[in-house]
């Protein structure tokens, strides 16, 4: 529920004893988590009220106070700029209400800002780098987190899954996060002391001059490009680039060279942080402006690329399925670009067809004399028989003198056909005195059969 400025007046006056107001007005703050007004007292002195809305803007304001309490007077007295001091608190219920010393100066718009003179730039950033180089062990020392670039990266990648589940982020910013979140050349930074909130509401300008920072709900150890955030959204980049020009200068730590990429991812991805934001409080206001900054950023970036997060390119996107009557694509092969003829990239077969030479080449046959021997009588049986070489001797030989390659003793017998009883026992015919080789024997009974 929300808190006008004049009950806001009536908590402060039970936060600070003696206080009397006798004007008040509304302050720039968070309207998703506090209500604020700033306060005139009968002696002309300013107070600020700060309430929150729920439980965790309460639990922020009471870690600033212990943020606040653990700058201790030396440390306040090297900044360029002034710091809050809690003047009171009152609890109600579960939430407390924090008043705060008046601070010299006001807030501007982004616009306003980023429209001022180069001494205005120079100012912001030795703010920037006067908060980066605070003692890291002012944080430890108040149990605030701290983060190596590595878990801050795998926070935000979880981050990023938690948005993802809501379905409500355009499916190109959510592939463009991830691939930067996953670009681990992008993350390697020295982490340092982060505001964490920094925003225009929370710098106090007066006369070019930056006079305060307020909004210490988010000290922490971490990125430096957080704070950057805001200011890389406005697009204006002579400004920009005049403030980090002023804050490199200033830093005792050189700042990695990808400041920027991580600023303008972080400025991006507050836009999914603001709609899980929403949905968590079921505010339907929160949600559908988010759901509109997030429609207008992805089509911007759709029509004119938007600022480069990631230091490798993002690869184009492949489709979700082939087009119709066409067959998916087999794991590991990449598919050709639909524009490209893959004819014109391979190159020029060409075929040479081999000269046949079709003249007949002469062949000469030489008859070989074929000799038929008598059927010797039946006493000369045993004679004959002594003097014939098996078939399987005939074959070895026939193969050692490629006269019948390939032609072993079962080739040469299935060629042969079957035999009766007859043929087999009959004696075979006896070799003549002039030709006794078994070469000749095997050439005669092929040719013969």
């Amino acid at each position: 529920m929300r808190r006008e400025p004049i009950e806001l007046a009536a908590v402060a006056t039970a936060a600070v004893p003696g206080l009397s107001p006798t004007a008040v007005s509304s302050a720039p703050d968070d309207p998703a988590d506090f209500d604020s007004a700033l306060l005139l007292d009968a002696e002309g002195k300013r107070w600020r009220v700060r309430s929150p809305r729920h439980a965790e803007a309460s639990t922020r304001l009471e870690t600033e106070f212990l943020v606040l309490r653990a700058f201790a007077p030396a440390i306040r007295a090297e900044l360029p700029f002034l710091m809050p001091t809690v003047a009171g608190t009152v609890r109600q219920q579960d939430l407390t209400t924090f008043v705060y010393s008046h601070l010299q100066g006001t807030t501007r718009t982004v616009e306003e800002l980023t429209a001022g003179p180069q001494e205005l730039a120079r100012e912001i950033g030795t703010a920037l780098a006067a908060i980066h180089d605070l003692p890291r062990a002012l944080v430890s020392n108040a149990d605030l987190p701290s983060y190596t670039p590595n878990e801050f990266r795998q926070r935000r990648l979880n981050e990023l899954d938690m948005a993802a589940t809501t379905g409500k982020i355009p499916a190109l910013l959510l592939r463009r996060w991830e691939h930067a979140m996953e670009d681990v050349s992008l993350w390697r930074f020295n982490p340092c002391v982060v505001h964490g909130d920094l925003h225009e509401d929370n710098l106090l300008v007066e006369d070019h001059r930056v006079t305060a920072v307020t909004g210490w709900t988010d000290l922490r150890i971490g990125d430096p490009a957080d704070d950057l955030a805001w200011l890389v959204a406005s697009n204006e980049h002579e400004f920009v680039d005049a403030v980090v020009k002023h804050y490199t200068a200033k830093r005792r730590d050189a700042p990695d060279n990808h400041l920027l990429r991580r600023a303008a991812l972080s400025a991006e991805f507050a836009l999914a942080q603001y709609l899980v934001k929403g949905i968590a409080a079921a505010d339907a206001d929160m949600i559908a402006e988010a759901e509109g900054m997030l429609s207008t950023l992805a089509d911007d970036i759709a029509e004119y690329g938007g600022q480069p997060i990631s230091v490798e390119p993002l690869p184009p996107a492949q489709p979700a399925s082939p087009p119709t009557g066409q067959a998916p694509a087999a794991p590991g092969l990449v598919d050709a670009p639909a524009a490209t003829d893959i004819s014109e990239a391979m190159p020029a077969v060409h075929v040479m067809p081999i000269p046949v030479d079709v003249t007949p080449i002469p062949v000469e046959v030489t008859p070989i004399p074929v000799e038929v021997a008598p059927i010797p009588a039946d006493g000369e049986n045993a004679e004959g028989s002594s003097h014939q070489p098996s078939g399987q001797d005939a074959s070895k030989s026939a193969r050692n003198d490629d006269v019948a390659e390939d032609a072993g003793p079962s080739d040469h017998a299935e060629a042969n056909g079957p035999h009766d009883e007859a043929q087999e026992e009959a004696p075979a015919p006896k070799p003549s005195g002039a030709d006794t080789s078994t070469v000749a024997l095997t050439v005669v009974d092929a040719k013969t059969t």
